[in-house]
Parts: structure tokens; C-alpha cells; sequence
């Protein structure tokens, strides 16, 4: 079998106030550098910080109707999902539905900065949401 992940691509960190969040890992752990979001049409807002080659993604609720806004209120902050890189998001989509593993998305999606992502269930990984993403390739 094939290996689909390349490597992390980024952490997602549920928190009920994003610019507290941001304080709080400014102040405490001196990551100062933050690129906003705004998703209106997913109802969050995102703050996007890197720690070596590793996104944090801390993502905070507009509404209710945000996809994890339920988990928010039920498990609280911290970690959401575990994200990882891969070449190709269609074929490692279809791999995984032909080993029949359950998947939230079943094809691809728009993410941030021009990525293609889609989720996997997190009953497959022992309780863990796992993203998939795919960047953009470059070009010449």
C-alpha cells in the first residue's frame, strides 16, 4: 500500500475568541506573526500562524451554524483536527473510499491560500478529524 501523507500540514485549534487566542500565543509563546480570515460563508473566522513548516490554524465560531461549533460548545477549546499534506487529494480520496473508509468529504473542496481539502471521519482514526489538503502546484 501506498503512503497518501507527505507531511503535517497544520493543526486546527477551536477557540471561542480569536483575538484572545492570538494574545495568548503572543505573550506566551512569542508566535507574533497572524494572518486573519474571514469565511462568512463557513461561519469562522481563522488565524493563521506557522511554527517551523507547520500551520496552526486557530479557528473561532461567527454563528452557531459553523461546522464546529457544536464541538466547541461540547468539548471546549483545543484541538479540532490534525491536517496533512498530499500530491494528489482525488487520488487519495479514491483510495481510501475503495478500502472503504469513512470520509466526511468525498470529493475535494476549496480551502484557504488556494488549497483543495476534504475531511475524513473521525470513527476511521480512532477519534481523530483528519484533514487532507492539497496546494497548489507550481507553475512555471
Amino acid at each position: 500500500m501506498e503512503q497518501l501523507l507527505t507531511r503535517v500540514d497544520h493543526l486546527g485549534l477551536a477557540v471561542h475568541d480569536l483575538e484572545q487566542a492570538i494574545a495568548s500565543y503572543r505573550q506566551q509563546l512569542a508566535l507574533d506573526a497572524w494572518e486573519i480570515i474571514e469565511m462568512p460563508e463557513r461561519h469562522m473566522r481563522v488565524a493563521v500562524g506557522q511554527v517551523g513548516g507547520t500551520l496552526l490554524e486557530l479557528i473561532a465560531p461567527t454563528s452557531p451554524d459553523a461546522a464546529f461549533a457544536k464541538f466547541l460548545a461540547e468539548r471546549g477549546e483545543g484541538i479540532h483536527h490534525v491536517a496533512y499534506t498530499v500530491e494528489d487529494i482525488d487520488h487519495a480520496l479514491e483510495s481510501l473510499q475503495a478500502q472503504g473508509v469513512r470520509l466526511i468529504d468525498h470529493q475535494a473542496r476549496p480551502g484557504i491560500h488556494g488549497t483543495r481539502i476534504a475531511f475524513i471521519h473521525p470513527k476511521a482514526l480512532h477519534g481523530v478529524l483528519t484533514e487532507l489538503v492539497e496546494h497548489p502546484k507550481a507553475t512555471v
